[in-house]
């Protein structure tokens, strides 16, 4: 099985509207190797270590988990969750629950 993470991290950044370039700088990446790093991630040939997926979602303002996630409902739900309030998170899980 190959890893969700190149389709979800190009998922994240178009829905994020930033260019590869644009992501590279956010990620204080060297301007000349920065976009060819994050092509790179986005094609799968290199992968990034926990870390810098992590930095990588922050900037994009997605779970670190979407960027992993599988399933394509999951990782919908992965990122509604991911924006709604503490206390509205809460109160979902609590409904899950009981079902």
């Amino acid at each position: 099985m190959q890893s969700p993470l190149p389709q979800r991290l190009k998922s994240a950044r178009k829905l994020a509207k930033l260019t590869q370039e644009q992501l590279s700088t956010e990620l204080g990446f060297d301007r000349s190797h920065g976009t060819a790093r994050i092509s790179q991630y986005e094609t799968g040939k290199h992968a990034p270590d926990f870390a810098m997926a992590k930095k990588m979602a922050d900037a994009l303002g997605v779970p670190v988990a979407y960027l992993y996630c599988d399933d394509e409902n999951l990782s919908r739900l992965l990122l509604l969750a991911s924006k709604l309030e503490e206390s509205e998170l809460c109160r979902l899980i609590e409904d899950l629950d009981e079902n």
